[in-house]
């Protein structure tokens, strides 16, 4: 259990990580309440963007000047028109995995970096089968059932099996999936696949579960491209920037599969797709704080208090709510959903969640209405199933003090008990 103390020092920690990387720091006591963390490491991360675009004046989208040589803290960067050719030397946003090394091509985004990954899989793997479990994340399948018809959409049940003939398989394995179906892919015989594609994003950069997954992959000769949005996680919960990547693995001869070309053609593939959609990152979008042990021990850290949370607010609502409660068991432990007795469209999730954060914000409890996950205030939002076709209503897990967190996860169980209760009388 983490009390209000050590959590408000943790925060300054975090506070003086990202001052530190301004170029005049500024004065940073020791935070008195989370509305300060929230409010502090929001300015400071502003201000350090505006610093990158006053000291790196010169690196336009032209790169018309011969002496621009933009960088963002620990990282740097070369390009020429546009950034199609954008070249980044910096740290990884990865634990390096003994017996493999790696290419990695950064986008805009994570959807970038997936769209033009899977546009480049077309030009390799015509005509294949792409597996994915139930509860993918939404748009990704949407984006292959409108924009990428060349791969046949599979959705697997459970049990799982990746057995198949004929055309080439591609197992999309998503960070979003409930914990029993991950568990499941692992479980299975993977040697059948052509590929692996694996979407990080819902899991810390240096998780067991990713280390998991590409030991699993290498048993069974798997080529593996890792995909990722670096807005989630990377950034100590302050949305520093839109930024994804695309890492093609590469095994070390001992454990190469026998189609050990793919990761090259197709980060070749995937470089010209990146150009020619435009998705290329911005150097400014790069947080200048990754990289250093401090950087790893407070990520760390944080995300281990949202796990924590996490698991608190499972046993709660499914004690609470009961069949109120829609998943609460996602393989990340991030966030949970909660479904009504009503039908739900986008609509009226959307309107439930701002009802429940502006209706317990108002009691003093740090919730907002917000799109994302891993900050340091509980965001709610709606929620699609793509699989079941369901609307729910998502709560992502704070990075809060415990004693907090239980008093407004508590809270929320109530709040939502008793409006579906008003609801159904009504």
């Amino acid at each position: 259990m983490e009390t209000i103390k050590a959590y408000l020092e943790r925060k300054r920690d975090e506070l003086r990580l990202l001052n530190g990387c301004l170029s005049s720091p500024r004065p940073v006591p020791c935070p008195r309440s989370v509305d300060e963390v929230i409010r502090a490491k929001f300015q400071l991360t502003a201000a350090l963007r505006a610093e990158h675009a006053l000291h790196d004046w010169k690196a336009t989208e032209t790169s018309w000047s011969a002496t621009a040589s933009p960088t963002s803290g620990p990282f740097t960067f070369s390009y020429d028109y546009q950034r199609a050719d954008l070249k980044v030397n910096g740290p990884s946003f990865y634990e390096r995995e003994p017996g493999c090394s790696s290419e990695t091509i950064y986008t805009g985004s994570g959807m970038a970096a997936i769209s033009a990954l899977l546009f480049a899989a077309t030009r390799i793997v015509a005509r294949a089968e792409i597996l994915v479990l139930p509860g993918s994340y939404g748009e990704t399948l949407e984006l292959i059932e409108r924009f990428v018809p060349e791969l046949r959409l599979v959705t697997l049940s459970l049990p799982l099996s990746l057995a198949g003939a004929g055309a080439p398989r591609i197992l999309l394995l998503d960070s979003c999936v409930s914990a029993g179906a991950f568990e499941a892919a692992l479980r299975c015989d993977g040697s059948g696949l052509d590929l692996l594609i694996f979407d990080t994003t819902c899991f810390a950069g240096r998780s067991g579960r990713i280390r998991r997954v590409l030991r699993w992959a290498r048993r069974s000769g798997i080529p593996v491209v890792m995909v990722r949005s670096h807005t989630k996680l990377d950034s100590l919960g302050a949305e520093y920037g839109r930024l994804g990547s695309a890492v093609f693995v590469r095994w070390s001869e001992e454990g190469a599969p026998t189609n050990g070309a793919m990761p090259e053609r197709l980060a070749a593939e995937t470089r010209d797709a990146v150009r020619l959609l435009g998705g290329a990152a911005l150097p400014a979008h790069f947080p200048p704080f990754v990289g250093t042990a401090d950087y790893w021990a407070l990520t760390k850290r944080r995300v281990a208090a949202i796990l924590r949370n996490g698991r608190h607010a499972a046993r709660l609502f499914s004690r609470e709510l009961a069949s109120l409660a829609a998943e609460l068991h996602f393989t990340h432990g991030l966030y949970v959903t909660l479904r009504s007795r009503r039908p739900l469209d986008e609509a009226g999730a959307r309107q439930a969640a701002d009802a429940m954060s502006r209706d317990l914000g108002r009691d003093g409890f740090p919730i907002r209405h917000a799109g994302s996950f891993g900050f340091d205030f509980a965001a709610t939002e709606w929620f699609h199933n793509a699989t079941t076709d369901e609307y729910s209503v998502r709560v992502a897990v704070p990075d809060l003090p415990t004693e907090l967190w239980n008093d407004l996860a508590a809270a929320v169980a109530e709040w939502w008990r008793t409006h579906e209760q008003a609801g159904g009388d009504g």
